[in-house]
């Protein structure tokens, strides 16, 4: 595959799997907008990718701030070329603690919005803001030029 001149929203992208991830792909040449709630880690990152990569703090649960990033990626970039979804939290705890109480539902409910419905809600958006991105350029190549 071609990176140059394409651009992925990596999640989780400040650290671990998604910032191995966002080394990678910047080093094939691609641009990386990076997605993460970890702004110090995030702001970390991209200094450290440098001019080919944005963080953007997000929370992947977000409507509002999944199309944010994927604005930075329209502005700054080239578009939105791909998803690398590695944003992801784990919830350790036994379902009755020593004491009989129960796992917190409110922790299991988070960790699913996070794993399943951000994951979900990225893929939603960025596969609009492909499509549009076709269309578009489609369009550009009908159109006659005089």
């Amino acid at each position: 595959m071609n990176y140059e001149n394409r651009t992925f929203l990596v999640t989780g992208g400040s650290s671990g799997l998604g910032g191995a991830t966002a080394s990678m792909l910047v080093n094939k040449g691609a641009n990386v907008v990076i997605l993460d709630v970890n702004e110090e880690t995030g702001k970390a990152k991209e200094a450290e990718l440098g001019a080919k990569s944005r963080f953007v703090k997000t929370d992947v649960t977000s409507e509002a701030g999944v199309i944010a990033a994927i604005d930075v990626a329209k502005k700054d970039f080239t578009g939105v070329h791909g998803v690398i979804n590695a944003a992801g939290i784990a919830v350790i705890a036994k379902v009755l603690d020593r004491d009989g109480n129960p796992h917190p539902l409110d922790l299991f409910a988070r960790a699913i919005n996070v794993n399943l419905v951000g994951t979900f809600n990225v893929i939603r958006l960025a596969a609009q803001a492909m499509i549009r991105q076709m269309t578009a350029n489609a369009a550009l190549s009908l159109t006659p030029h005089l």
